[in-house]
């Protein structure tokens, strides 16, 4: 079993940055991928970015390349997302997600399908 905590977010103004944190505690980081998704009130769940354990490949939602950068700290069984130049269209439950499987691309865990465990989400609201 996995338990993952996401925490970091809360009220900030567009143009502001934010670090979110997921932290991991069971079987961890042996996982292969740990990826970012978020959900805005009355939409689908949308993946944010992604990134391969031991590796530096990442992978990013259009919306937020060039913003965000997705990160972790093996010694802390903790990833990162850094969200900079906010938007208010950025406002959502963010959620970090670990994956097992094993796509040759990262590209390839940019849905839910290949994930396994999901942390409960931390709410992300940016005002105008």
């Amino acid at each position: 079993q996995v338990q993952l905590v996401e925490s970091g977010g809360g009220l900030v103004q567009a143009g502001d940055s934010l670090r979110l944190s997921c932290e991991a505690s069971g079987r961890t980081f042996s996982s292969n991928v740990m990826g970012w998704f978020r959900q805005a009130p009355g939409k689908e769940r949308e993946f944010v970015a992604a990134t391969r354990w031991g590796t530096s490949s990442t992978y990013y939602a259009d919306s937020v390349k060039g913003r965000f950068t997705i990160s972790r700290d093996a010694a802390k069984n903790t990833g990162y997302l850094q969200m900079n130049s906010v938007k208010p269209e950025d406002t959502a439950v963010y959620y970090c997600a670990v994956s097992w499987r094993t796509y040759y691309y990262v590209k390839d865990y940019s849905t839910q399908t290949p994930y396994d465990y999901w942390g409960q989400g931390t709410q992300v609201t940016v005002s105008s």
